[in-house]
């Protein structure tokens, strides 16, 4: 028997305002980083009021928050929605971490001649346009203000997510019965 293999990629062709995932984990995809977490429903509407960063005490308390979703997915064998809570605990220790070493949150210094094309396609966060600019002094204190405090919350939470032996394990079934193909035998 011969199976076909789909691909890993997250795949940004799909129709995200009408598309549940809840309905369609098959159309899912892991991908890379954080890809996705602003388009797939209904778990950017269950999750994104949850997640804040702001203050120390604001991080705790979101970070909690979605760790404990997090773990509801998991109890409801809810993959789709385990890796989108993980996903917004990787985006709060990244964008807390951007603001912690740039107040700006601005990494990359900007010239006049840069412009944001305006017909760019979805995803257009492969990066700024400004990447190839000087990037900006990193703050004095940024391994110890309050953003470096919320960055550091997000990242235990987000780590024990990663790690968590329920969400290997299905990860490692939503992997083999979604896109490798290959049906999931419990042995």
């Amino acid at each position: 028997m011969t199976t076909k293999k789909v691909s890993r990629a997250f795949d940004y062709t799909i129709d995200f305002q009408h598309t549940n995932f809840r309905e369609h984990p098959e159309l899912y995809r892991v991908g890379v980083g954080e890809q996705g977490v602003l388009l797939v429903e209904p778990y950017k509407s269950e999750i994104l009021p949850l997640w804040r960063f702001r203050t120390e005490p604001i991080a705790q308390e979101s970070a909690e928050a979605i760790y404990e979703k997090f773990k509801v997915y998991l109890r409801e064998k809810d993959f789709v929605g385990a890796d989108m809570a993980r996903k917004y605990l990787q985006m709060g220790f990244t964008r807390a971490r951007r603001y912690a070493n740039h107040a700006s949150g601005k990494k990359y210094t900007q010239k006049e001649e840069d412009e944001m094309p305006d017909d760019r396609p979805y995803p257009y966060s492969q990066g700024s346009i400004h990447k190839q600019n000087d990037v900006r002094p990193q703050e004095e204190n940024a391994l110890t203000n309050e953003k470096a405090k919320a960055a550091a919350i997000f990242k235990k939470y987000w780590d024990e997510a990663r790690q968590h032996p329920d969400y290997l394990q299905q990860k490692k079934e939503f992997t083999e019965k979604y896109v490798t193909g290959i049906p999931f035998r419990n042995t």
